[in-house]
């Protein structure tokens, strides 16, 4: 695809060039190569194109659709490219601006040097001129849109403007020679640097002041002022919410501060929490302890009680045992006593009876018959004070 110059001299691509339809296929609006203040419609390339000042094409893409898919995505997120474009409009306003001072140098050093009086009288004139551009061009507007009324009423300005203007002019001729009058007849315009001419009539003034070169320079200009002050409403926010996250911050550490010293401070608090757990755990364990030692307890009182009866009741059997063997064997004892007593008594009676009298058998008999009843009580004491011994 062939270049082109274009009015500053710098190489152009044709617009329809396929690479660069193929680099906005594959970008998004996000893409560093893309054109923030294109996004936002303020690009100078794009508001000075046709003009006098035709910057040409800009370095970055340029794309409606792009543009497009921007303003339905800023809706849901902000993503501040309110800044880089404000920078550069800026940076554009700034060469602008460089270059108006310049030209009011030029003239400075071409035209001879007046007064401060005659200056100020003559910028009065500039003055008159630039309001009376402006109203006509807003009648030119005005008439383009069918609004005859407005535009009538705009005409009655002017002419009172154009009054004013004939009374200034009067006042400047009379404040300086014929010869210096003539030479003062330029200015350099504030906004779009361009030279006015002292003495311009009406038509050249409503085509400056209403010309796509002025009012582009107004547009930006006007643009650059609002993107600052969003730019700055926006720092601002961001500010704001940036401090707010740092005194949280801040309040959170100084709380966990608080709680470090308050715990370094109170160490019987801390002390006193750890021995209540242990002394509570202490106390579980010796509940638990106490229900076992209690469990075992019971169940040794139980074997105990039931050893004990069967002790008890196997030792009152030995008792009623030894008692009814000890017995017995009295019984036995006396018994044979009995008997025995019995063989001696009868023996010595029939003894008695062969060898003394019937009377003397008598006695012998009453004799026996009494020692033998004591022998046997003496028996039966004896054999009593042996069972109680043995019990």
């Amino acid at each position: 695809m062939p270049a082109y110059f274009n009015l500053q001299g710098s190489v152009r691509k044709a617009p329809h060039s396929p690479s660069r339809d193929t680099t906005r296929q594959r970008i998004k609006f996000s893409d560093d190569r893309v054109c923030k203040s294109h996004l936002l419609n303020c690009c100078p390339h794009d508001v000075l194109s046709g003009t006098r000042m035709d910057l040409g094409e800009c370095l970055k893409v340029h794309d409606l659709a792009l543009r497009a898919d921007y303003e339905i995505a800023s809706k849901e997120q902000d993503f501040f490219f309110e800044l880089d474009a404000m920078d550069h409009l800026q940076s554009f306003i700034a060469d602008c601006d460089r270059r108006t001072e310049v030209a009011k140098k030029r003239l400075a050093e071409t035209q001879e040097e007046i007064s401060a009086e005659v200056a100020a009288k003559a910028e009065r004139v500039h003055e008159l001129n630039e309001e009376i551009g402006k109203l006509l061009a807003k009648v030119e507007q005005l008439g383009a849109e069918g609004n005859v009324e407005e535009s009538q009423k705009v005409m009655d300005e002017v002419e009172k403007a154009r009054a004013k203007k004939r009374e200034a002019e009067e006042v400047y001729r009379n404040s300086m020679p014929a010869s210096s009058f003539q030479q003062q007849k330029l200015r350099v315009c504030e906004v779009c640097s361009a030279y006015l001419g002292l003495h311009d009539n009406d038509r050249r003034l409503a085509d400056h002041f209403g010309g796509k070169l002025h009012l582009g320079f107004i547009e930006i200009r006007e643009k650059l002022e609002e993107l600052k002050r969003v730019v700055a409403e926006k720092q601002e926010k961001r500010n704001q919410e940036r401090l707010k996250r740092r005194e949280e911050r801040e309040r959170e550490e100084r709380e966990k501060l608080r709680r470090s010293r308050s715990h370094s401070k109170n160490p019987k608090r801390s002390r006193s929490r750890e021995h209540r757990r242990h002394r509570s755990r202490s106390m579980s364990r010796e509940r638990k302890r106490r229900t076992r030692s209690k469990s075992r307890e019971k169940r040794h009182r139980h074997r105990s009680r039931s050893s004990s009866r069967s002790r008890s009741r196997s030792h009152q059997r030995s008792r009623h045992s030894s008692r009814d063997r000890s017995r017995e064997r009295s019984k036995r004892r006396s018994s044979k006593e009995r008997f025995r007593d019995q063989d001696l008594a009868s023996r010595d009676r029939d003894r008695s009876s062969r060898d003394r009298s019937p009377r003397d058998r008598d006695r012998k008999d009453k004799k026996r018959s009494y020692e033998s009843a004591n022998g046997r009580s003496e028996d039966r004491r004896s054999s009593e004070e042996r069972e109680a011994g043995e019990i």
